[in-house]
């Protein structure tokens, strides 16, 4: 008997963990930190909802931590297997996982000496960098479109899925006594016309699909005037108002997007050069990593690497590195654009952006992904006039912008479409990595175009035959 459990981003975004349960074997596709309250993420994130001991294997979509944050808990527990993955993605992942793995021993350690202060008890950071060099040596790099050999009647392979860098969607083919099952996840699937990436390929034949939903019940803006025009609005705004543009920004995918948009503008000559910094160790570290990846890039960043030689680089963008020199942007005047992460505010760097930037008027705090329930970032998109910093009430008067058009997700459309292309159609879809109205949403949509598909919003926690 065939199973799959959902143990993260089921009826939410964050937390991505799907088991794949076959005879004598489990497979965990993807394991990701749920980001939210502070309480309740701590909880989801060190009890994974199942025993890491058990798990043959790990196939990771991609390196954005809501999908491989999680991966150096399973050592602790037993983990044994190997973790399969695109070596773009390998490669990213170990930056990315690093990274998450300094955040929180220097957020924890921020906290803690408040905490401290007022008698309470300590907080300890989920892993360290040995956790993160241990899970690390059980990566195992893949090539798009290689078939790998799981175990004697497992294979799977790693398709495009045009998200960020090295991202993928992955299908898994059981086969026994003569039968066999598909199983296809999407990840988390991109967009057509993107910069820099590929377009997502088309989905391969499956016979049960996993489906993101995170924008499954909207639609992206796609006029690419129009979002350049929104753009340039904001950065005269910043020139006139002598401002700080705050964007939280993923370190991976956002942040290169949003520096070749900038250039493009300067390079028509609608803008005057204004200072870029990008405030991430592993911004600039993921950028090296672009460059090692050119098998990812679109023909048409494919040509401008070979023209020019330096996608990211310029005169006006400054990698930012120490803290000294982050702590020192805090009391820059601007206009300056300050991108950093982490891209939801849930912590790093751009949370003590935010705290000095977020009660001048003349600031703007822009947004250019999808912002989960209960973080700091969805609180500002929702408007809060007042939030939680450090746990310290601020009020907000800074401008709030959106960006949707620049966000790297597949919309409802998208969506609705790549499901239209898998032929023959999949007898079963679940719907994950959606809050429970996108994921309701697109579910009600998949039905009405396909009735005969067995449509499932699973839960946290339910586990579902095959």
């Amino acid at each position: 008997m065939m199973k799959l459990s959902f143990h993260g981003a089921a009826r939410s975004v964050t937390g991505s963990r799907h088991m794949v349960e076959l005879p004598g074997q489990r497979l965990l596709l993807d394991c990701g930190l749920f980001q939210g309250r502070r309480e309740e993420a701590c909880e989801q994130n060190r009890d994974l909802g199942f025993d890491p001991k058990s798990v043959n294997a790990v196939l990771l979509s991609h390196a954005h931590v809501d999908h491989s944050g999680a991966l150096p808990v399973l050592p602790q527990h037993g983990f044994s297997g190997k973790v399969f993955l695109t070596r773009a993605t390998a490669d990213l992942t170990q930056l990315m996982l690093e990274d998450s793995a300094h955040v929180q021993v220097s957020d924890c350690s921020y906290v803690n000496k408040k905490e401290h202060r007022k008698g309470r008890a300590s907080v300890r950071p989920l892993y360290n960098t040995d956790d993160v060099r241990k899970l690390v040596r059980r990566f195992e790099g893949t090539r798009y479109g290689d078939l790998l050999k799981i175990s004697p009647r497992v294979t799977a392979s790693f398709h495009d899925a045009g998200h960020i860098l090295g991202s993928a969607a992955i299908r898994v083919k059981y086969t026994s006594h003569g039968n066999t099952t598909t199983i296809l996840f999407s990840g988390d699937l991109g967009r057509s016309n993107m910069p820099i990436l590929r377009d997502p390929e088309l989905p391969p034949p499956c016979d049960v699909l996993i489906l993101e939903s995170t924008y499954g019940d909207r639609l992206h803006e796609t006029d690419r005037e129009v979002m350049k025009q929104k753009a340039l609005d904001l950065l005269t705004h910043a020139k006139i108002h002598k401002s700080k543009i705050i964007v939280p920004a993923f370190a991976v995918g956002r942040t290169q997007d949003l520096v070749m948009r900038i250039k493009e503008l300067v390079g028509e000559g609608r803008l005057d050069p204004i200072p870029i910094y990008i405030d991430s160790p592993l911004a600039s570290r993921a950028t090296e990593v672009f460059r090692r990846h050119p098998e990812c890039y679109d023909e048409e960043t494919t040509k401008t690497f070979n023209s020019s030689g330096d996608l990211f680089a310029s005169r006006y963008i400054h990698f930012v590195s120490s803290p000294e020199e982050s702590m020192r942007l805090n009391k820059m005047k601007g206009p300056c654009v300050i991108i950093s992460a982490s891209g939801m505010c849930e912590g790093g760097r751009v949370v003590h952006h935010l705290k000095h930037a977020i009660q001048d008027e003349a600031n703007v705090i822009v947004f250019v992904g999808f912002q989960a329930e209960h973080t700091l970032g969805r609180k500002l998109v929702d408007g809060w006039d007042v939030v939680p910093i450090f746990g310290i009430p601020t009020p907000r008067r800074a401008q709030i912008v959106t960006f949707n058009g620049l966000s790297a997700h597949a919309d409802r459309n998208d969506l609705l479409a790549y499901v239209r292309a898998i032929n023959p159609l999949p007898a079963k879809v679940f719907i994950v990595h959606g809050e429970e109205k996108q994921a309701l949403s697109l579910g009600a949509a998949i039905h009405t175009e396909h009735p005969g598909i067995d449509v499932q919003i699973p839960h946290r926690g339910s586990t579902h035959d095959l």
